[in-house]
């Protein structure tokens, strides 16, 4: 059992959650004293543990079990479930992380895959305080909670790539035509009405004060040039940096290999005038390609 830190975080039902429910079920059907688990890094190369059960120390929580290491390393990349009767004394695994094992006072430990789409998406773990055989009866029984949680990420995961699609379909075609929906309507509304207060003002520096303010609001500073041209694409891939996300996460939702995001990034840095990221959203937005 290869150990180490890793980051989380996800959406709902959070990941954690479901890990949590998992290992209650396993509890109930196993007998196993102490239960432990935790999700995949998006590589899916490490398993970080965040959810335990029956334990009496914090010693496991928020270490990682890293691919090729350890039980639970074997387990993450032959995605079989394994074990060993005495954690302490067995030689086919590594010790060099002993000593969270220990601090707990795990002997016997076995460990299944929770396999999603093909790989492994996170990993339960069973143990006991003495060196007992985990019997198979009773690793069928955390292999059944490992598929029911299986299946459970699985539409987990099938959600949040929906709700994905739907907030990149949203966000550039908002980019794409930024001057539509109610927002910008009001807006209009706002414009025209500031336009009939202006003529009707008779002080001429508060008349070209409100006249300043229309012209703003109606898009870019009049006796500027044209604002560039940029692609469909260009404007698609600004949209998404715009909201925060970075390249690969822009490539996963529109579908785009890593460097022809940057490629994208490239041309509407060259046709604004920029030379970042911000710098060239900004352009963007004064120039009225991006709302």
């Amino acid at each position: 059992m290869a150990l180490a830190h890793l980051p989380s975080g996800s959406l709902v039902p959070r990941a954690s959650v479901l890990v949590r429910a998992a290992l209650g079920r396993a509890r109930r059907t196993t007998g196993l004293p102490v239960l432990f688990g935790g999700t995949a890094a998006p590589e899916r190369t490490a398993v970080r543990l965040t959810e335990i059960a029956g334990a009496r120390t914090d010693a496991l929580r928020g270490l990682v079990i890293r691919g090729g290491s350890g039980l639970g390393g074997r387990v993450l990349v032959t995605s079989r479930p394994g074990s060993v009767d005495d954690y302490v004394a067995d030689r086919r695994i590594s010790h060099e992380y002993d000593a969270p094992v220990g601090a707990e006072g795990l002997r016997a430990v076995a460990a299944v895959p929770v396999v999603v789409a093909g790989s492994v998406a996170a990993l339960l773990y069973g143990g006991v305080r003495e060196p007992l055989p985990i019997g198979a009866r009773t690793v069928a029984a955390l292999e059944h909670a490992a598929s029911r949680l299986a299946a459970e990420l699985a539409v987990r995961a099938e959600v949040e790539r929906r709700v994905a699609g739907v907030e990149t379909a949203e966000i550039t075609r908002a980019a794409r035509d930024p001057r539509t929906g109610p927002d910008w309507e009001r807006l209009r509304e706002a414009h025209a009405e500031l336009r009939a207060i202006a003529q009707e003002v008779t002080d001429p520096e508060l008349r070209d004060r409100l006249r300043g303010v229309c012209d703003r609001l109606s898009g870019p500073t009049p006796g500027r040039a044209p604002a560039p041209a940029l692609a469909p694409r260009e404007v698609d891939v600004l949209a998404l940096v715009a909201v925060g996300c970075g390249n690969a996460e822009v490539g996963r939702r529109l579908g785009l290999g890593a460097e022809t995001v940057k490629s994208y990034l490239r041309g509407a840095m060259r046709k604004l005038g920029t030379h970042t990221r911000m710098e060239t959203v900004v352009a963007a937005r004064r120039a009225g390609l991006l709302p």
